[in-house]
């Protein structure tokens, strides 16, 4: 009689999308001991029938699914095809997969805590010492923890344009790369990180990342079909990704070969094939292996891999406290991207996805493994499996009969967002603002000051007063004049805004977007200070930042200081993205909606810091100073500060228009309706000779992270196509941090371009979204993707420069 666990594996013969075989006479035959108790069966088996849903719906082609414990593996299925072009093969327990990132977890961090424990490395130790000239460009403090952890500030690849092939070139350019971010300000998921590890396995150990693996881990675990660089013999059992080029990015030219046993990551390609980020080939049962390992505390069948403590030690938070995305050392916890451990699975449980459609996951307190691997880029990278591979979680959470054994953890979690949520602090940060912290002090930095005020409706304190009522109403001051802003004091103007008088306080109002936008002499007469409190939205074009840099000119010369009350950037002070503004004609005067000559079109800094900075590096010299924040991180959305929302300008009502706004904003110079005259402007865009639902699908068959694309139709009662039917496209943003709103603003261009030709006009569009040669690339037919890895440099230069100016982290 056959065993239980065999049975049902051949009970899965009968569907036609579920392959389960008895192991070919090529692999080890697995283990299949009797039931532990510690499964519900019946529950697991509804795994299969989830993926088949998913295939169905083309998510992938196929996956082998296995689940175990520390004694063996409990269950396992092999469903539907590893391959469907050019001829349909079915999936087959012994296939072998491009495990992609898991590639950093199975060979590069093991390898890595290997020589820790031999003494040869330490996690404190500078990655400089190991490999002379990192320590360029501010590299000099990043540690081996730095890189384990991902929290080294480098970006997460190297740029495909120009072209370069080469393992020593990529590590020649790893060398020379400028950090994006200070160590440990955040987690920035890199690939940089990984292959830079996997170098220095090969300079401390002297064998490289491959054979230091086969000999120290495979071969010993038994692992016998795991390996970089499978040998030609092995192809048949391949499950295949893309078609491609030898060295393109993106996949999917119609002139390419299939990958199969052919590295599917562009740079690991380039890196010929052997890298510490991607490049491993391996089957569930080799993973499988590999998971029980670490469960029995680095031994398995009497082979010793790691020790107890490293297992411990590399599986524990090991980024800063108060991170929201929690990793061990190469392992992934709690973070955006563990979305694939489900909902059930403990907060300390452990694991790791790759890009190719894999992922291994391990949760110690039920002792517990679950190995999902499938190709779901095959045949056209189109494939989705995350949500899936949380649904296998969830089914498999579901079947554990045991209670997870208790494990002893001091991180707090609290800080950390629910698995693949964006933002979603637990606790808000309760942020004070620059006013908040003044008139906590009792405005005493500012006692016996004359005041002239520039600010608007945004100016206001966490209580709901507003800047100028709470400077009229302090006793040890004098509010002399008001200065408005583009919109005017109140926030409600669409157009240039007259000097008045504030009808409140009788003050006078001075409008610095009216006949002039400067300050004159005559509006500083009596004044000895100027105080600012704005709220900026963080991109380039929006003009609060301009008049800041127009009074920091104009004040310089007569000695009055400048007080910048300072507030959150609320998509965020980090993230940096988009093309510098194009050089200005000589003798141009700079426009209003683009005052730092460098600044890409999503700047990453508060209104504080620009402060600083545009007082330095254009060598202004005013007598400048900031009332900084408190209560406030660079990696902090609006919505995670408690602060109540207040439209910064008529058309820019909640965060989501605010998120979309350095991407639709950018290119609302064309013949194209962003909202304007509608209830959500930026959330939108159409023109009323566009089909909705063609955009829709082409831009949803791009894949862009972080979006999603509905035809929809409206009719605008002012601005651009004021009356006029339209269609178009309305913005769903389904993970805020993935996104990158100016490279969604360029593919909306190149789509409507390439779907409806002679329409589309750019107009002035260049001097908002900053490149006209881009957009001209993009008009006529260049693919968005490249030309948005064009402004790498650009983001990079931006962020070298910024980082002194910086305030928060």
């Amino acid at each position: 009689m056959l065993a239980p666990a065999v049975c049902l594996l051949a009970s899965l013969l009968v569907t036609p999308l579920a392959h389960a075989q008895a192991p070919s006479r090529t692999t080890r035959p697995p283990r299949q001991p009797a039931p532990s108790g510690r499964f519900d069966r019946g529950r697991l088996a509804a795994i299969v029938k989830t993926v088949e849903a998913a295939i169905a719906r083309k998510e992938l082609p196929g996956a082998v699914v296995a689940v175990g414990t520390e004694r063996a593996v409990e269950w396992q299925a092999s469903i539907g095809q590893r391959q469907v072009q050019p001829t349909p093969e079915p999936m087959t327990a012994d296939t072998i997969f491009d495990a992609a990132s898991l590639t950093k977890v199975v060979a590069t961090t093991t390898a890595v805590m290997m020589l820790v424990e031999e003494g040869k490395l330490r996690l404190t130790d500078r990655v400089a010492m190991h490999l002379p000239g990192f320590e360029k460009y501010g590299k000099r403090d990043i540690t081996i923890r730095h890189l384990l952890t991902h929290t080294s500030g480098l970006r997460p690849d190297l740029e495909f344009n120009p072209e370069w092939n080469g393992y020593d070139t990529a590590i020649s350019k790893a060398l020379d790369e400028v950090p994006v971010a200070r160590i440990d300000e955040r987690v920035i998921y890199s690939d940089i990180n990984f292959f830079l590890l996997g170098h220095l396995v090969k300079v401390v150990s002297g064998e490289p990342l491959d054979e230091f693996t086969r000999k120290r881990v495979f071969v010993p675990l038994g692992m016998k079909d795991t390996m970089f660089r499978p040998p030609a013999s092995l192809t048949s059992r391949m499950a295949p990704t893309e078609k491609c080029r030898p060295i393109s990015f993106p996949c999917g030219q119609a002139d390419g070969t299939w990958l199969r046993g052919v590295v599917h990551d562009p740079t690991a390609r380039r890196m010929d094939n052997v890298a510490g980020h991607a490049g491993l080939f391996t089957t569930a049962a080799d993973l499988s292996r590999f998971a029980r390992m670490l469960l029995n505390g680095g031994s398995l069948e009497g082979v010793r891999i790691l020790a107890p403590l490293t297992v411990a030690r590399m599986t524990s938070p090991s980024t800063p406290p108060g991170e929201r995305n929690v990793r061990g050392l190469g392992w992934d916890i709690n973070s955006s991207y563990s979305a694939n451990k489900g909902d059930l699975l403990p907060a300390r449980s452990f694991g790791h996805t790759g890009f190719t459609g894999t992922s291994l996951w391990i949760d110690p307190g039920t002792r517990t493994f679950i190995v999902f691997l499938s190709n779901r880029v095959h045949p056209d990278g189109k494939g989705d499996v995350g949500a899936l591979r949380a649904r296998v979680a969830n089914i498999v959470g579901g079947a554990i009969r045991v209670a997870p054994a208790p494990v002893v953890d001091t991180h707090d979690f609290s800080a950390v967002g629910p698995s693949g949520t964006v933002g979603g602090r637990s606790t808000p940060l309760r942020t004070m603002t620059g006013i908040d912290v003044l008139q906590a002090e009792g405005f005493a930095r500012l006692a016996g000051r004359k005041i002239g005020l520039l600010t608007n409706h945004t100016g206001r304190t966490r209580g709901g007063q507003s800047t100028i009522d709470a400077f009229v109403a302090a006793k040890n001051l004098t509010v002399v004049a008001l200065f408005s802003p583009e919109h005017g004091i109140r926030g409600i103007l669409d157009e240039d805004v007259p000097s008045s008088v504030d009808e409140k306080t009788g003050l006078t109002i001075h409008s610095l977007y009216g006949k002039t936008r400067r300050v004159t002499p005559e509006m500083l007469q009596g004044i000895d200070t100027m105080v600012v409190d704005l709220q900026d939205i963080g991109a380039r074009f929006y003009t609060y930042m301009s008049a800041l840099g127009y009074l920091l000119e104009d004040t310089a010369s007569r000695g009055i200081e400048v007080v910048v009350l300072d507030r959150p950037n609320p998509i965020n002070g980090w993230q940096v993205e988009g093309p510098k503004p194009d050089p200005l004609p000589e003798g141009a005067e700079r426009s209003y909606i683009a005052y730092f000559p460098t600044m890409p079109v999503r700047h990453g800094m508060t209104l504080g810091e620009l402060a600083r900075l545009f007082n330095e590096e254009r060598r202004i010299g005013a007598k400048l100073s900031v009332v900084e924040m408190r209560n406030w991180s660079r990696d902090a959305w609006w919505d995670e500060t408690a602060l109540m929302w207040v439209n910064p300008s008529p058309n820019m009502r909640n965060l989501t228009q605010a998120t979309m706004y350095p991407g639709v904003g950018a290119v609302e110079y064309a013949n194209l309706s962003v909202g304007r005259g509608t209830d959500a402007p930026f959330e939108r865009i159409g023109a009323p000779w566009i089909d909705g639902t063609l955009l829709a699908e082409e831009l949803n068959a791009r894949n862009l992270p972080g979006i999603r694309f509905y035809p929809i139709m409206f009719t605008p009662s002012s601005s651009v196509y004021k009356d006029e039917a339209c269609q178009g496209i309305y913005f769903i943003v389904t993970d805020r941090t993935a996104l990158r709103p100016v490279r969604v603003g360029l593919e909306i261009i190149a789509a409507i371009a390439r779907l409806f030709p002679g329409k589309l006009e750019l107009r002035r569009t260049a001097t908002l979204f900053g490149s006209a040669d881009q957009l001209a690339r993009a008009m006529t037919g260049e693919d968005p993707a490249q030309l948005a890895a064009q402004w790498a440099q650009d983001e990079v230069n931006w962020t070298t420069l910024r980082a002194k100016y910086l305030l928060y982290r």
